[in-house]
């Protein structure tokens, strides 16, 4: 997209919306909430295994989890695709899941495009490329990365920086974030480079 000349950060979205549906249902287990869209739970970093960083304490409204259920709870978020492809014996994954987190982000970038303000939802993005998003590339020492954000009549408007409320737990989820995440990346860039189409 860069080459060709069309690449427009603000309009190029990783949808990590899963990671969030599945961190706002799971944690109900533990709050006894029956309905998981009144709980907002930031979910950040990539979207494979350890990448995946749910923040809990930065939950609204606020939920308590005993210590010895967030660990299970974080993997729970993080892995949540290998449980539902063991439940189908190996012949499918969580469709469902996905089509769900498809459609809530649509819904939102479509109500954004409509003017809709205050609109926000977790992405993985450019970060150069989004207002805010430098700080957080500097924090990270990444490029590419999920964070709330704030969409707009001309997408990604604003990266919402997150990490300097972040739990002691969740400092250390994110340092494997950022180690799986910077490989993660530099493949991505070394196989495009390496791509017929873009030489």
């Amino acid at each position: 997209m860069k080459k060709a000349g069309v690449f427009d950060p603000k309009r190029l979205f990783g949808v990590t919306t899963l990671d969030v549906v599945r961190a706002e249902t799971f944690v109900q287990d533990i709050t006894g909430e029956k309905d998981p869209s009144k709980t907002v739970i930031p979910v950040i970093g990539g979207h494979s295994g350890e990448t995946i960083v749910p923040l809990f304490s930065q939950a609204k409204p606020a939920v308590n989890i005993p210590a010895d259920k967030l660990g299970p709870l974080v993997k729970r978020v993080q892995f949540g695709g290998d449980e539902v492809v063991q439940a189908k014996g190996g012949a499918g994954s969580a469709t469902l899941s996905m089509a769900y987190a498809g459609f809530r982000f649509t819904e939102s970038v479509i109500k954004a495009i409509k003017g809709e303000k205050n609109i926000v939802e977790p992405s993985f993005v450019y970060l150069p490329g989004v207002s805010g998003g430098d700080a957080i590339a500097k924090e990270t020492g990444v490029e590419f990365f999920s964070v709330p954000i704030e969409l707009g009549l001309s997408g990604a408007e604003k990266a919402q920086n997150v990490l300097s409320s972040v739990s002691s737990e969740e400092k250390q989820l994110l340092e494997a974030c950022k180690a799986g995440l910077k490989g993660s990346i530099e493949k991505g860039v070394e196989f495009v480079a390496k791509s017929p189409e873009t030489k």
